[in-house]
């Protein structure tokens, strides 16, 4: 019998406690995309995507001109002039390479050091809607981490009311 009436108190209180909360979903990946401030973030990405570029061309061009260089006078180069014109194009070469595979993560640090700013913005205006309507929890419904979840308990378009900013799809 306090067997049953364990479970069945138990029970009870976990049905109780979950009528307390109110779980809520924000994509704040789609509030960041229609925030007026995200044209001078992609402007500072392209500037900055443009000024990675030109560092690789120049980097390319004199690599070009040292091979084309090298090419031109190895038969006159002394063997230790040689030696050390070839390891310079060898280290100008992993240089481009690794200057290549690092632009991908330099460009996606430039991007969250543009966008912090304003993912501070979505999260002032969250908190405000959490503490106004009383949520216990938001899940993020912009990954593929959430199943399911109504429209009610999405708070995104209050958020964006909070920013004062206009669903613009």
């Amino acid at each position: 019998m306090k067997k049953y009436l364990l479970v069945l108190s138990f029970a009870f209180l976990s049905i109780s406690a979950f009528a307390q909360s109110k779980i809520g979903t924000i994509d704040a990946e789609y509030i960041l995309n229609q925030m007026p401030e995200m044209a001078q973030v992609n402007e500072g990405l392209k500037t900055y995507n443009t000024d990675l570029q030109k560092e690789l061309e120049s980097n390319v061009a004199t690599y070009e001109t040292l091979v084309t260089d090298y090419q031109a006078n190895s038969t006159t180069l002394s063997e230790e002039d040689r030696t050390a014109k070839e390891s310079e194009i060898i280290n100008l070469e992993n240089d481009i390479k690794n200057f290549r595979q690092k632009a991908t993560v330099m460009i996606q640090m430039k991007r969250n050091e543009l966008t912090q700013p304003l993912y501070e913005k979505i999260n002032e205006a969250m908190m405000k809607v959490i503490q106004e309507e009383n949520y216990t929890q938001i899940f993020h419904a912009g990954g593929n981490d959430l199943a399911y979840s109504s429209q009610d308990s999405d708070i995104t378009l209050k958020v964006l009311n909070i920013l004062g900013i206009e669903e613009t799809e």
